[in-house]
């Protein structure tokens, strides 16, 4: 007989949640755990780490969804124990803030801070319907004739090196994978359907790491090697309907050996439901 199909992971119950976990241990003050599964080459993920941060923020403030977060990544996370610390800014009718950092140990026991956010969160479900917008969603071919790392031409990363991989399904726009056969475009562009490799639908915790879940656009500028973050900030726009979103990035710009990267997504509604800008060094040469 054939094995029963497994049912799709959920929102509260899967491992991107389970992952992100934070465990209040005073008020203010929660233990975590950093996953070696949303690694790159031995460091943790930038947009897991914001979701890990988003979840602490979201148990502290009144408010339950992020609307704007701000992060300054300071020093490499690791996987393993790691704190978070929050502090709540201001509480209103509509909007809270509130500040987090996490840290980690060194060798000898001296706490290293890793990420500090400043960020306000409100409920999307309360916003209005009017939409006034001259975006439009990205022009991704469907899903079927775009390619993952199990497909090709896109390399299969070395699970030992890439274990976020496995956790995600990425599915990349071929007009943006150039890069992947020796002939990166010099645009600066990547596009690709995104989700989790066990079904969890999207939501707004899940967005911040869907704004830094795809290949670099370094690599379509024809620049390869890890690119770390300085700088994100995440604008989430609406609750995504329910299945994969499309994520489209752009860079514009890579001066004295950084660049920007400006990303938007969209729901399967053809909402814009998040849109971030972020900072980060090119190792050049």
């Amino acid at each position: 007989m054939p094995e029963a199909a497994t049912a799709p992971a959920v929102v509260g119950n899967s491992e991107f949640d389970r992952d992100t976990a934070v465990t209040p241990r005073a008020p203010g003050v929660y233990d975590t755990d950093l996953s070696a599964g949303w690694t790159v080459f031995g460091a943790v993920n930038g947009g897991y780490l914001l979701a890990v941060l988003g979840r602490a923020l979201a148990d502290t403030l009144p408010h339950r969804d992020p609307f704007t977060v701000s992060a300054h990544y300071l020093s490499a996370s690791r996987p393993g124990p790691a704190v978070v610390r929050t502090e709540t800014v201001r509480t209103g009718r509509t909007l809270s803030t509130g500040q987090a950092s996490l840290v980690q140990y060194d060798e000898e026991g001296r706490e290293v801070e890793r990420i500090r956010v400043l960020a306000s969160y409100g409920d999307l479900d309360a916003l209005p319907d009017d939409v006034r917008t001259s975006a439009k969603p990205p022009a991704i071919p469907p899903m079927s004739q775009c390619f993952g790392p199990e497909d090709g031409p896109a390399p299969a990363p070395d699970a030992d090196q890439q274990p976020i991989a496995e956790r995600l399904m990425l599915k990349l726009d071929p007009s943006t994978i150039g890069w992947a056969l020796g002939q990166p475009s010099g645009r600066g562009e990547m596009r690709a359907w995104f989700g989790l490799a066990d079904g969890r639908d999207a939501d707004p915790l899940s967005l911040l790491l869907a704004v830094d879940a795809l290949p670099p656009t370094a690599f379509d500028l024809g620049i390869a090697g890890w690119v770390p973050t300085v700088e994100l900030t995440v604008h989430v726009r609406h609750r995504p309907a329910p299945g994969p979103v499309r994520v489209s990035i752009t860079t514009r710009n890579l001066a004295g050996g950084f660049l920007e990267e400006d990303a938007e997504v969209w729901d399967s509604a053809d909402r814009l439901v998040a849109q971030s800008r972020q900072l980060a060094r090119v190792r050049l040469g």
